[in-house]
């Protein structure tokens, strides 16, 4: 990389990790169960609630409940639920529309890292009715307080329960994008197990790569505070401990509970410490393709690992070891060796394959440039890449 732009991206990520313990972080707060949600909605006075989801969670049943109790306890409720994976700017503006349609006070955002984005990307358009979502896009662009906000996930992956961030497609152009800024978080953060129970096992490996790779990014980044660190070992500890628990047995309570506790807790994490090239090339191929984010993680996760050499061996070490898969008389290259071939065991295990075959060669420079743009400067990753260095990523994760 130009020497000029290096010292640029690192001067950049210098100054956000300096002013860590100033900006606004909060954790949102968790709540345990549906009538919690109900108790505090009626703590602040909502009388309207627009609830977000996608057709799938709310055909499995999982949101009724929660619609029931809202509406014994005299709150009216109005249901968006044509959330899609990777969801759109034209999702976001029906749930606008039927926000103030409805007269609603708060938003619930029910389900994925999907419903999850839509939520916030809608609360963020309400909170500037004067600001298009592309406006918002990168860092600290929305800067007003959004509608009161409660996430429930549904898987244990994406994290999104916590951040700070949604990440929106294009309707016309498919161009992916994030918008990160403080008042993105939720206010609360309803962590339910029973929810997860159904879960289909290519939702519960996907999403629960994607919170490894959420909670190994913090880790290994430039970014990092004794806080995250913490919270990225447990969540690395934890998920290798139950991910293939909860995958072969997808009723064990307990592995679930587990599952959604790392995810939560490498959402704090990654909130704070950020993330790497694995997302911004998961991104990329998000908006053009569709794939699956988690997905999309899971496969590229050991190319990039690989790639980033020996700048990262020791810290892999001291997640492999925290995580007990090997001890400590083993040296930092080889813990690192092991450390990704566990991944890569994982993934086997669970059926995800090891390569993105959709990927077109004539895509790829361009792919490149768009995870070039989101990774530099923002990511405090180990090392820092060209477009040219993207591309080769690009080219090896097509192939496998």
């Amino acid at each position: 990389m130009n020497i000029f732009k290096k010292f640029y991206c690192r001067v950049y990520q210098g100054a956000f990790r300096l002013m860590l313990p100033i900006l606004p972080y909060r954790q949102p707060k968790p709540l345990q169960n549906c009538q919690d949600i109900v108790y505090t909605l009626q703590d602040h006075k909502i009388k309207s609630v627009l609830l977000v989801t996608d057709k799938g969670i709310r055909g499995l049943g999982l949101t009724h409940q929660l619609e029931d109790e809202i509406k014994e306890n005299k709150i009216a409720l109005s249901v968006y639920d044509k959330t899609v994976a990777n969801p759109t700017t034209a999702n976001v503006e029906e749930a606008v529309a039927m926000y103030k349609e409805n007269g609603c006070q708060a938003i619930i955002a029910f389900g994925g890292g999907s419903a999850m984005d839509c939520a916030k990307a809608t609360g963020a358009r309400i909170a500037c009715p004067k600001k298009s979502l592309a406006k918002m896009k990168g860092v600290l662009k929305v800067g007003k307080k959004l509608p009161l906000l409660i996430a429930v996930p549904t898987t244990a992956g994406t994290g999104s329960e916590t951040t700070l961030a949604a990440v929106i497609t294009d309707s016309e152009t498919r161009h992916k994008y994030a918008i990160n800024d403080f008042p993105l978080i939720p206010s609360y953060a309803a962590l339910v197990p029973e929810l997860t129970l159904g879960l289909p096992k290519h939702i519960t490996s996907t999403t629960g790569m994607d919170a490894l790779t959420h909670a190994i990014e913090a880790y290994i980044g430039r970014s990092t505070t004794k806080e995250t660190r913490r919270r990225a070992l447990y969540a690395v500890k934890t998920i290798f401990e139950n991910i293939e628990t909860a995958y072969n047995d997808g009723k064990n309570f307990k592995a679930r509970e587990n599952m959604l506790n790392a995810s939560y807790s490498a959402g704090l994490a990654f909130t704070v410490s950020y993330v790497g090239y694995v997302h911004a090339i998961a991104h990329s191929l998000g908006g053009k393709y569709n794939i699956p984010h988690g997905l999309a993680n899971a496969i590229i996760l050991p190319y990039v690992l690989k790639r980033y050499g020996s700048k990262i061996h020791k810290k892999l070490w001291k997640l492999g070891v925290y995580a007990g898969l090997f001890n400590k008389q083993t040296s930092y290259e080889d813990g690192a060796k092991i450390f990704i071939e566990k991944i890569e065991e994982l993934n086997k295990n669970m059926n995800i394959g090891t390569s993105i075959p959709e990927i077109v060669l004539d895509d790829i420079p361009e792919l490149a440039k768009t995870a070039e743009k989101e990774g530099n400067p923002l990511y405090p990753v180990p090392v820092l890449w060209t477009t040219k260095e993207l591309e080769d990523i690009y080219k090896e994760v097509k192939n496998g």
